[in-house]
């Protein structure tokens, strides 16, 4: 299991118990004493300091290091149902090409079906003959599981989009490479995450990270048709507009588009757009 954290050592102090071993802990950086933290109760955790806050690819790091051949990805506010890695594993097992299990995700106290996980139990792309469970375009990185070798194949997470929503260009690449994503109702994550203080940032950064996305994989109509939506939707949208062209020359210079038999699924999923599924 790897899971990347900055500043957040309450909530792992909670959590970290919680993960079935062997755990390894990207600390980005925190300011808050979790490097030392981990050290002095959580021996039995692999504690790696990337030395600077590396975003969602800090998790790369963590499965460069796995010695196992599935990884599973934890948030420090989320953790996964007793036995559900293991079902994962024998589902991994008996699917050669499937590179990602997406988990069911329950959040908070209440237990509710993320909305996500809902989008992807009812995917429109059915269920092809050798997967497991609906295929998918995206996931919920808190509730998957991956084939090591396919996501380093993939190149990981990027630093492009660098955090939230960076789940998108993944998924692309990884079908791009010819791989499966599958939904699995029957392995369960469990997701607690801290009330969000920043709405409209949060919202800003969607906007930033899905028109980056779109640059680098989908045709230029897509970018066009999400910058448009982002100049619609007031502030926020304005906000994470600007945000994204300061980081167009990187975005421009990984520039893949995906290959047509894939687009042509994303586009098939364009109608149901969503901040963290496929958009």
């Amino acid at each position: 299991m790897v899971v990347a954290s900055k500043d957040r050592v309450r909530a792992l102090a909670r959590t970290l118990p919680l993960h079935p071993r062997p755990v390894i802990l990207i600390d980005n950086a925190s300011a808050d004493g979790t490097a030392g933290f981990v050290r002095r109760h959580f021996t039995d955790v692999r504690l790696i300091e990337a030395g600077a806050n590396l975003g969602a690819p800090a998790r790369n790091l963590g499965v460069q290091a796995a010695e196992t051949p599935y990884v599973a990805f934890a948030d420090d506010d989320s953790w996964w149902a007793p036995g559900a890695l293991e079902r994962a594993a024998d589902v991994l097992d008996a699917h050669p090409r499937l590179a990602l299990l997406s988990a069911r995700v329950l959040v908070g106290p209440e237990e509710r079906l993320d909305a996500v996980s809902a989008r992807m139990r009812d995917s429109p792309l059915g269920v092809e003959a050798d997967l497991p469970g609906p295929s998918v375009m995206g996931f919920l990185a808190c509730g998957a599981v991956v084939r090591r070798d396919a996501f380093l194949e993939a190149g990981g997470f990027d630093d492009v989009v660098f955090f939230f929503g960076e789940e998108e260009r993944l998924a692309v690449d990884l079908a791009g490479h010819g791989w499966g994503l599958a939904y699995v109702d029957d392995v369960v994550a469990h997701h607690h995450p801290s009330p969000s203080g920043d709405r409209r940032g949060r919202r800003a950064l969607a906007t930033r990270n899905g028109l980056l996305t779109a640059v680098l994989r989908r045709p230029w109509r897509v970018v066009a048709r999400r910058s448009f939506a982002a100049l619609r939707s007031g502030p926020e949208g304005w906000k994470g507009l600007c945000a994204a062209v300061r980081r167009l020359p990187a975005a421009l210079a990984e520039r893949r588009p995906a290959p047509p038999a894939v687009e042509e699924r994303l586009a098939g999923l364009d109608p149901a757009r969503s901040r963290r599924y496929v958009s």
